[in-house]
């Protein structure tokens, strides 16, 4: 039988809740499917950081390197630590570290959810640069704590890092409906986002089968709302596809069926999965959290492994909940009533 190690980091407030979820789908199915899945976890956390000093121990990197897969609930408690600590002491060193640079968050109303505009017939798959950009984390602060002070950020494109997420961003318009969006503010940024236009151009001569559409973003944020039904495939930076793809989670109803897969291509790393809706700390441990989003990431994770069936019929199992008005009004239904209709579902 074939095996699939998983690293299980639930981390933070509802993260536990529907990581254990997510995980309670994937075992059923795994086991419908015939392969198994073997679950290590990990107390990495904001709690772990208030008792160690550190949000992962030393050496946490290269333990999660054997396994196949990373499945992660939640990080952040900002009463307690600040999401800078948290962001860059979990989540940005292992994207790093594994060369996760695609991050893919898929955008659409399943069955029987409601989203807040007249449109039901779109499909948006925004791919986000996951590695460098904005979040680089280059930058620093002199004369901190008086009138003097600087802060600077320094956005770090290379050639390889803008060229490798578009041709990924090319790869997947071929593989769906031929429409690319590339989303740059290069009338503003006359140097990186000018590049990245640059590089737009020279890849799409390559992929002539894909019609190519390049945006500013704020032009593309408000095609999304206006007629997201427009759009197929959205490339964009670590920045400008952080935001807009909370704007694609608020037109497929809201943050609890918002999904991600932190990819690396090439498979030389382990590549992660996550809900985007945070650590929801005000809700957290009252049962309440929709595991969907989860779950979700989950199904991603099992089509990233090969497990493209048991991939498929997670996802279906999720519609078939939602399509009976189960994990679609917020906090109506307890995490676990929304869990065991998907795991019916999968029977």
């Amino acid at each position: 039988m074939k095996s699939y190690s998983i690293a299980l980091i639930p981390g933070d407030g509802i993260g536990r809740d529907v990581t254990a979820a997510a995980w309670t789908v994937l075992e059923t199915v795994a086991k419908n499917f015939g392969f198994a899945l073997t679950g290590t976890e990990f107390p990495w956390s904001c709690k772990f950081y208030k008792d160690t000093g550190r949000m992962m121990p030393e050496g946490g990197i290269e333990t999660l390197r054997g396994f196949d897969a990373i499945l992660l609930g939640a990080v952040g408690w900002p009463a307690e630590v600040p999401d800078s600590v948290s962001l860059h002491g979990l989540l940005l060193p292992i994207r790093k570290a594994f060369v996760q640079y695609a991050n893919i968050r898929p955008h659409r109303l399943l069955s029987g959810v409601t989203g807040p505009l007249r449109a039901e017939n779109f499909d948006i798959l925004c791919i986000r640069e996951n590695t460098e950009g904005e979040y680089s984390g280059a930058g620093g602060r002199v004369h901190q704590g008086t009138l003097d002070e600087v802060a600077v950020e320094t956005s770090i494109f290379t050639r390889a890092g803008v060229e490798r997420i578009l041709r990924f961003g090319f790869e997947q318009a071929r593989s769906r409906r031929r429409k690319l969006a590339s989303v740059t503010k290069s009338n503003a940024q006359k140097y990186s986002m000018v590049f990245w236009d640059e590089i737009t151009r020279k890849l799409a001569a390559e992929y002539s089968d894909v019609e190519v559409t390049s945006y500013h973003v704020d032009a593309l944020a408000a095609r999304m709302i206006m007629a997201p039904e427009s759009l197929d495939v959205v490339v964009a930076s670590n920045l400008f596809g952080d935001i807009l793809t909370d704007i694609g989670a608020a037109i497929q109803g809201g943050l609890g069926y918002a999904a991600s897969a932190n990819i690396n291509p090439d498979r030389s790393a382990p590549s992660m999965f996550e809900p985007v809706h945070g650590s929801a700390p005000d809700i957290a441990h009252l049962g309440i959290a929709n595991p969907i989003a989860t779950i979700w990431s989950g199904a991603m994770m099992l089509d990233h492994l090969g497990e493209k069936a048991a991939a498929g019929r997670v996802t279906k199992a999720v519609e078939a909940a939602t399509a009976r008005g189960i994990g679609t009004i917020p906090g109506k239904d307890r995490t676990d009533a929304i869990t065991h209709a998907v795991v019916a579902a999968l029977i």
